[in-house]
């Protein structure tokens, strides 16, 4: 959408790109706030939606000046009730100046039709407003003879943590890697460009918000942000902190708002590009559909790592003599709760457990959120998943190791922590695919997750992930990610955990 007497210089070559690329364009007038659909002198309709139809550079030739003139043939639905009645309208005197020939190439035909021509001046100073919709090249014909085509690529995203605003609103930059970020390598500037840039038109949808209206819920306020990356080969996926803290975008949209779509049109030099969608407010979340237009094929896709086992960040890593203390004192307190048997089942896990957490030196983190120890519900479920030997209890080595990565997790909670709910946090997923683990999102209804939820699910994928390397052919192709199992060991590694 432009405003006409406020839009580009070049809006008339946007305007030609997306006739040739068989774009639906309508224009209308600002209404009269005291009459509907007022009648001007010159025979428009205000408050109206006209089509335009034609776009040509048409040669004219008068006793003063020779050249091509801008013109937009512009239909109003209604027909016969009004018409343009200036420069170029039907039977004016500036048709004089054109050849028969040219008149016969445009169809020009003068009946009372509603339909007319006019010149770009004259559309820049009486019309407000200009609405482009570029149609997709997949529900198109590719026969090169019909016209040329926009090429597009369109991804769509489940609910999901959709966050605050990018870099440049604020301090809300902190949140930027937690939400969706989609790469774009524009290869080559467009055909006519003469400062050889490249068209792009982005295109961010709400899905299924309409449908939510009866249940007072409205449109989110969303918008996006576009920043260039120079070496995407040598970046992170994703994007981590960092770099949204130190780069500025280089386009964005104009502003963020509560419509159903956001659409913008930019002029971008060849490069590799990420486009990161968000909402304006803070833990809010939707599904959405992004769409990218160009002139050439450009393929986009999201900036994510790979689903696996990460490296133990350095921020969480202990000394060897801190990990030996630990492991020493553990070891102690599980012999004494063990017994005779030296095994603890669920009971006792969580005896175990909550003791060493509160013990530990590092708990003024839990202490803040109140944590009052582990659920039988997550016990329960840390025994059969570290239990090797499905005895339904766990021995010391099986302990030490479990054990031993819920310390990491919980060493990693003052980067994951974010002081506003009380006894929960949430669980920062896309940061959490940098510690040990996978990288997952597991939420309440209300965003956050409690203390031993997140170990759980932590736990778990750790888990998972393990008996999945386990059961990978050795032969098979990495990247294929497929194990197999028989059905007796799918039932044993799923339902007993």
């Amino acid at each position: 959408m432009y405003e006409v007497k406020n839009g580009p210089d070049n809006l008339f070559n946007i305007m030609m790109k997306a006739y040739e690329r068989s774009s639906f364009m309508g224009c209308s007038i600002e209404p009269d706030p005291y009459k509907t659909e007022a009648e001007t002198s010159e025979g428009l309709i205000r408050g109206h939606a006209y089509s335009i139809t034609s776009l040509k550079y048409v040669d004219i030739e008068t006793p003063r000046v020779r050249g091509k003139i801008p013109l937009m043939r512009i239909r109003n639905p209604w027909g016969k009730r009004a018409e343009w009645k200036g420069a170029w309208s039907d039977g004016s005197k500036e048709w004089e100046f054109i050849s028969e020939d040219v008149k016969e190439d445009l169809g020009l035909t003068f009946d009372a039709d509603g339909e007319f021509w006019m010149s770009f001046k004259d559309f820049r100073k009486y019309w407000d407003r200009l609405e482009i919709c570029n149609l997709s090249a997949h529900g198109l014909d590719d026969d090169e003879d019909e016209g040329k085509r926009w090429a597009s690529t369109t991804t769509s995203r489940a609910p999901g943590y959709a966050g605050p605003p990018p870099a440049g609103a604020g301090t809300f930059w902190r949140h930027s890697p937690l939400i969706p970020q989609y790469i774009i390598t524009l290869d080559s500037p467009d055909e006519d460009d003469e400062n050889q840039k490249c068209t792009v038109l982005i295109a961010l949808m709400q899905k299924n918000r309409r449908a939510q209206r009866k249940f007072g819920i409205d449109c989110l306020t969303i918008g996006f942000a576009i920043y260039a990356l120079p070496d995407p080969d040598s970046q992170p996926k994703p994007l981590p902190v960092r770099f949204f803290k130190y780069n500025a975008s280089v386009a964005r949209s104009p502003t963020f708002i509560n419509l159903r779509e956001v659409c913008s049109r930019f002029s971008l030099n060849p490069g590799t590009y990420v486009i990161v969608p968000s909402t304006f407010e803070p833990n809010e979340e939707g599904e959405f559909i992004i769409r990218v237009f160009t002139e050439s094929r450009v393929e986009m896709k999201e900036n994510d790592g790979d689903v696996g086992m990460g490296e133990v960040d350095d921020r969480v890593k202990e000394t060897v003599d801190e990990e030996d203390e630990q492991k020493a004192r553990v070891s102690e307190f599980f012999k004494t709760v063990a017994g005779d048997d030296n095994e603890i089942d669920w009971s006792e896990l969580k005896e175990v457990l909550d003791m060493a957490m509160k013990r530990d030196s590092n708990t003024k983190y839990l202490a803040e959120f109140d944590f009052a120890g582990f659920t039988r519900d997550t016990c329960r479920s840390m025994v059969a998943l570290m239990d090797v030997d499905m005895s339904g209890k766990l021995g010391l080595d099986e302990f030490i190791q479990l054990w031993k990565s819920v310390r990491t997790w919980k060493l990693r909670l003052p980067e994951l922590v974010r002081a506003e709910a009380g006894a929960h946090f949430r669980w920062l997923q896309r940061q959490q695919q940098h510690t040990p683990g996978a990288g997952a999102q597991v939420r309440r209804h209300s965003g956050q997750i409690y203390f031993d939820d997140f170990i759980m699910c932590a736990v778990k994928l750790k888990a998972m992930i393990e008996i999945f390397r386990e059961r990978q052919s050795a032969d098979e192709n990495p990247d294929e990610k497929t194990a197999t199992f028989t059905l007796e060991e799918w039932v044993n590694k799923t339902l007993y955990s």
